[in-house]
């Protein structure tokens, strides 16, 4: 099985972790979370040489989903998730932008399709199982691929950290449980890319994380 190529590209004042995730020999797939620095995200994709099949959506906070759109407009492809309790978020992306100086630079967002728990999206012989996890935002996924032990985790859970729950729609017991519950039962050497800042293991932070001990 041809391997799984994963380059990060950093976007926005967020540093938020716009992902492009590819089959190393067909060179086709998908972005994940194209929060805006559209450009930038184009100039990745020529750069690995990869042909973009779809847009993934971890959420539908401004610094992942803000892009979406303009990417989705110039790569005439389909942006697929996050779940549809984020409806109101990816409505209110316009909103959003005002609260942040962003006016006329970001679209709202409207999915081709919405996610629900144990469906399963692939990236060619790649597959990767989406779990709902709310608590960080109400209609949040993840996806996770058991035969690599990896998984894109968005804002759930980082390396020593865990994702806010101050932001609208946010519940901090409902995000501790959607990671105790479903990110704590996969393996401890599972590798988990975030929405920001380094990678970590499921390991690691069942371990160690302030936040779930």
């Amino acid at each position: 099985m041809s391997e799984l190529k994963i380059a990060i590209v950093p976007v926005t004042a967020f540093q938020q972790n716009c992902a492009l995730m590819w089959d190393e020999a067909t060179m086709n797939g998908v972005v994940v979370d194209p929060g805006g620095d559209i450009e930038k995200i184009q100039s990745a994709i020529q750069q690995v040489g990869m042909t973009v099949q779809a847009i993934w959506l971890t959420h539908g906070h401004i610094d992942h989903a803000a892009g979406a759109m303009d990417l989705k407009d110039t790569l005439s492809v389909e942006i697929i998730g996050p779940h549809k309790d984020d409806i109101p978020l990816l409505e209110g992306l316009e909103k959003q932008a005002q609260m942040f100086g962003l006016e006329g630079k970001v679209r709202n967002c409207t999915p081709d399709r919405w996610l629900n728990e144990g469906e399963v999206l692939s990236i060619e012989s790649h597959s990767f199982e989406v779990f709902h996890c709310p608590g960080h935002a109400p209609g949040h996924v993840v996806f996770y691929n058991a035969s690599m032990g990896f998984a894109h985790v968005g804002d759930v859970l980082f390396a020593g950290s865990i994702g806010r729950t101050d932001l609208p729609g946010g519940d901090h017991e409902t995000l501790i449980n959607s990671i105790k519950d479903k990110l704590m039962k996969w393996p401890d050497e599972v590798e988990f890319l975030c929405g920001h800042g380094p990678a970590s293991s499921i390991g690691h932070e069942r371990n160690n994380n302030p936040f779930l001990q």
